[in-house]
């Protein structure tokens, strides 16, 4: 008897209006961090903060989410995305916009950015990660290579919009635009369109308890399994180290380009051509790594940062090793926490994949918390971020050979079509 596979084509024209919800959703979560860094300016001249002071409370939150983002994660496996995102994404816009009331207290600063990572834990990428990744299989690359572009997409607008609103409107109001604004969009599609396997799992749930009947859990490893397994360390340890480095330079790209003689103007656009590079990097990985074993990809797309760092030293820059270095960056950027997302599914499965993407997501908080101190401090001690520069080079080397080090895929595929076969939630 002939088994009948569903295809990435109909997995898509199924699930695209998810992918959609999703993809905006992770957008506006994720907005701040190339955003914080045109704020630096106003603020620093307004307070009288230094980068470390102003890079704070960005690490503050990431820091709330190492210890908070198992627990989320661990919820997430019991509730699904949508439990947890549309209350999220309330929450998430009252934070930003609540940033406009920054009166020059430093302990109010740090306040608002424990709120904002706080509310932020709701819509990690976890939750739209678990969303699509549970509801695609044959297309499940280029589907989380989509979703995870909301990333890109954000750092694509967000520099020149966040620079036209603070001089147009200032920097009190161009938070508020921002938190209401576009995480009313995210909310809106968010409520239509966002459903995942859990909810069809917890209708079978329910369905089979009437019935008498039981149905599997959702295919994966247990907890235990995933503590011990070594393919999901590997990942853990270089999703880490490159997203220290790649969080620094992301929250300090605009003063490093700024050193490197770029004018503000110029330095906006450069960065939103570092967010349009990372919407291609996360579409083509996402494609080929439904082809060909994400360890080869990674491990070429990661290594390649080793190139682009320099290229942003101000000894070396030049307005063409500009373009090329943000273009080779924000490729690879925009495919970091892809990899990760799509090599967890792959190792882990889904049983328990909210719990064990959720220590990941704490190891992406605590990269999001050092790696922008460390870019601060290597600035504040040195004068500039060439040790930074030069640190990230060498990191994006051993990084890259982590996971081309990874072996063959376990086989969860019969399993999961069970579970896309469970009905349409009500």
């Amino acid at each position: 008897m002939g088994e009948t596979r569903t295809t990435a084509l109909d997995e898509w024209k199924s699930h695209w209006t998810l992918v959609l919800a999703s993809s905006v959703g992770f957008s506006f979560t994720s907005f701040m961090a190339p955003a914080i860094g045109l704020f630096m300016g106003p603020l620093g001249q307004e307070f009288h903060w230094s980068r470390t002071q102003l890079s704070a409370g960005l690490g503050v939150a990431g820091l709330l989410g190492v210890v908070i983002s198992p627990f989320f994660g661990a919820l997430l496996d019991r509730l699904g995305s949508r439990r947890l995102a549309l209350p999220g994404l309330v929450a998430v816009s009252l934070g930003v916009a609540a940033f406009s009331l920054t009166s020059g207290s430093f302990a109010q600063w740090i306040g608002l950015w424990v709120f904002w990572g706080v509310a932020c834990m709701f819509v990690h990428s976890t939750t739209w990660t678990t969303a699509v990744s549970s509801m695609f299989s044959a297309g499940r690359g280029l589907a989380l290579g989509v979703t995870l572009s909301g990333t890109a997409l954000a750092q694509v607008i967000v520099p020149p919009l966040t620079n036209w609103l603070i001089e147009t409107q200032g920097w009190r109001q161009a938070f508020t635009y921002l938190g209401f604004g576009w995480g009313g969009l995210a909310f809106v599609l968010s409520f239509f369109f966002l459903y995942d396997a859990r909810d069809r799992h917890r209708l079978a749930m329910d369905g089979a308890a009437s019935a008498g009947t039981k149905k599997p859990p959702l295919p994966g490893l247990t907890i235990r399994q995933a503590w011990r397994s070594t393919e999901l360390w590997r990942i853990a340890i270089s999703t880490f180290l490159i997203l220290t480095i790649t969080i620094g330079v992301l929250i300090h790209q605009f003063p490093i380009l700024v050193a490197a003689g770029e004018t503000r103007d110029r330095a906006a656009w450069l960065a939103s051509l570092f967010g349009v590079a990372g919407i291609v990097g996360k579409l083509v990985t996402g494609t080929l790594i439904d082809r060909l074993h994400a360890r080869v990809i990674g491990g070429i797309t990661l290594a390649s940062t080793a190139v682009a760092y320099p290229l942003m030293m101000p000894q070396f820059s030049s307005p063409l090793l500009i373009v090329i270095a943000m273009m080779i960056s924000g490729y690879a950027a925009g495919t970091k926490i892809h990899l990760c997302g799509y090599l967890t599914t792959r190792y882990a499965g889904l049983r328990n994949f909210g719990s064990v993407f959720g220590f990941m997501a704490g190891l992406i908080a605590l990269s999001s918390s050092v790696g922008p101190l460390l870019a601060g401090a290597s600035f504040d001690h040195f004068g500039n971020y060439v040790p930074f520069l030069l640190a990230g080079a060498a990191i994006s080397l051993f990084c890259g050979l982590l996971i081309f080090s990874l072996p063959a895929y376990p086989d969860w595929s019969l399993d999961e079509a069970e579970v896309r076969a469970l009905p349409e939630p009500v």
